[in-house]
Formats: structure tokens, sequence, C-alpha cells
């Protein structure tokens, strides 16, 4: 049987934080495999936009659109404009996400405008995303969503402590969600350990000291958690997962 130079042709991709990091990497790789990509950003216009100019000057297709996606009401709008845009939606990726460096232990530095920040996004924005997409995955035959997690939220021990709590119920969501959307829509988590992107320019030592001994001896680069996003967008015997991808950090 041959096989298809481009096996997501056809198809529409949302990644959220799609302009920066990961979510780069992962809307870089869906577009060379054929998907046309709605990349979400909130303030990285720039960013989002560098990278719309990548997968087109590539030959890919990519439109940039902003969205708060803390705003339920933002997110329904936004991708109301994908599906009237491109007709169908089969993909969903998960990646935009904040954080609050913070020392671990200091539990006085919390307060509530760092909780009510960190679930607006990680988790509300998450669920909102997936609320909105939901109906017109269905639509389509062997949709998925990929939510981009942590493995401080399989830890309990990351940037700071809202940020692995937050993360924690985001990989909760992901069985949840599973269950919720099952047989129509698959739903999986990447839980990725230390990864070279800019959140931890200026913190790598902190980056270091989380990761503990690496039995692999290496940092993850976004082009890893990216081909993971693509592998589970495309395994259909699998839901309700999170794959950890730590270098053996939890070993």
């Amino acid at each position: 049987m041959k096989q298809l130079k481009f096996p997501l042709l056809n198809k529409t991709a949302i990644v959220t934080g799609g302009g920066t990091g990961i979510g780069r990497a992962v809307s870089t790789l869906l577009a060379r495999q054929g998907a046309t990509v709605a990349i979400f950003y909130s303030n990285s216009d720039s960013d989002a936009q560098d990278t719309v100019s990548t997968i087109t000057e590539e030959g890919g297709k990519a439109i940039a659109f902003q969205a708060d996606i803390a705003d339920a009401l933002m997110v329904r709008k936004t991708i109301e404009t994908v599906r009237q845009s491109f007709g169908r939606i089969d993909y969903l990726v998960n990646n935009a996400g904040i954080t609050k460096q913070l020392n671990f232990n200091d539990l006085d530095a919390i307060d509530d405008d760092i909780w009510d920040a960190l679930f607006d996004v990680n988790v509300k924005g998450t669920f909102h995303c997936c609320q909105a997409a939901a109906p017109y995955l269905k639509e389509q035959t062997g949709s998925a969503i990929v939510n981009i997690g942590s493995i401080a939220g399989e830890t309990g021990y990351g940037s700071s402590l809202p940020y692995a709590v937050s993360k924690s119920a985001v990989h909760g969501m992901t069985r949840s969600l599973a269950r919720a959307l099952a047989p129509a829509v698959r739903v999986n988590c990447v839980a990725p350990g230390a990864v070279a992107t800019r959140w931890w320019q200026g913190n790598e030592e902190k980056m270091r000291a989380l990761s503990g001994h690496l039995p692999l001896q290496r940092i993850s680069t976004p082009e890893d958690i990216a081909d993971l996003v693509l592998m589970l967008l495309k395994a259909e015997s699998v839901t309700g997962q999170v794959l950890r991808a730590e270098n053996g950090q939890t070993l």
C-alpha cells in the first residue's frame, strides 16, 4: 500500500499557544503533514505571525487567531470562525499555558490572584477550548484532542505549587473528557519534563534542579514533544492516557 506523503491532508487542527515553543513546533509539524493549522495566541502576535509565515513559506496553510482562552465567549466565537473558515475541525491541541516562578516551599508567596490566573488559563482555558470544539470534532471521523500537561502534574513538583496543581487538574480532565467524548473523540495528554523553551530562560539552574538525574542525559526539545502529539493524534486505539515525556526523570 502506497504511503501518503501528506497523511493529514484536508484535516484542520487548532493549536493553542501555537506561535511559540512547543506550540510552534506542533503547528509546524502538523502543517508539514498536510493539515491546515489555526494558531491561537493571546499576546504573542509577532511570534504567531512569524510561525504562520514559516509555514506558508514551506507551502503549508496556517492562520493566526487572537483568543484569550480564559474567556469562554471569545473561545467559542473564535472556534466558530475556524469552523466557518475551513469547513471542519479534526484536531485540537491544548498547548497554551502559563506559570509563575516561585520558591516551591514558600506558601506565603502564593495568593488567590496567582491561583486564579493559573487556573483560569491552564485548567478552565483548556476546558473552554474542548467544550467549544467538541461539537465540530464529533462531526469528523478520527478526531482527537491532545492536552499538553506537565510532569509537574504527576510528581507535584515544578516551577511553582499552583502550576503543578493546575497541570494535575489537566491530567484528570483528560481522563474525564476521554469518557465524556467517547467514542467520537479521543482525548490524550503529553506530560513533558524539562523542555528547552523560553519559559526557562534565566531559570536554567532551577530547571536542572527540578529535573534531577535524567537517565537519558538530555533535555527535551519542542520538536520531541511535537512528535508525540502527532503520534497521539493518529493513535486510534489510545484515549484517556497521560504520556510522560521526561527522559526517565520519574524512573
